[in-house]
């Protein structure tokens, strides 16, 4: 399932950048790269392993776990980029990046919190279970 959306999109990327006419450009992008040829491609590279890394890791929590953890997971993931992208690279952190961050720790809260409600609720449907079939069956009749 992911092959095909992964394909569709990468189809979709290249096809818009040959319509726009922007390939022509790719080479002239190449050149000013400030870290060289070497480092683009690197730079490509490496981005292009990363996200299949991703979507294995996300797979594999769809698959032990449950969907929704593994969007929980990459949820908590969005506020971590830009923050390391501020630290590391010196962006400026811009109010877009703030709201962004928030909505995801927010989710990430929220979906912790009803974990934990959910966790409650069954210790307690547990507990009156076990008190109802610890009560006699029959009454004595005297």
């Amino acid at each position: 399932m992911v092959i095909y959306q992964s394909l569709v999109a990468t189809s979709a990327a290249i096809l818009g950048l040959f319509i726009s006419g922007e390939w022509k450009g790719l080479s002239i992008e190449v050149e000013e790269f400030e870290l060289g040829k070497f480092s683009y491609a690197m730079t490509l590279i490496e981005t292009a392993i990363a996200s299949q890394l991703f979507v294995i890791g996300a797979m594999g929590l769809i698959f032990k776990v449950s969907s929704l953890f593994s969007n929980a997971i990459s949820v908590l993931g969005l506020p971590v980029i830009p923050i390391l992208a501020v630290i590391f690279f010196h962006d400026k952190m811009d109010a877009v990046k703030a709201i962004a961050m928030v909505l995801a720790i927010w989710g990430f809260v929220s979906y912790v919190y009803q974990c934990y409600l959910d966790n409650q609720s069954s210790k307690n449907e547990y507990q009156n279970g076990s008190e109802v079939s610890k009560s006699p069956l029959l009454e004595e009749v005297s």
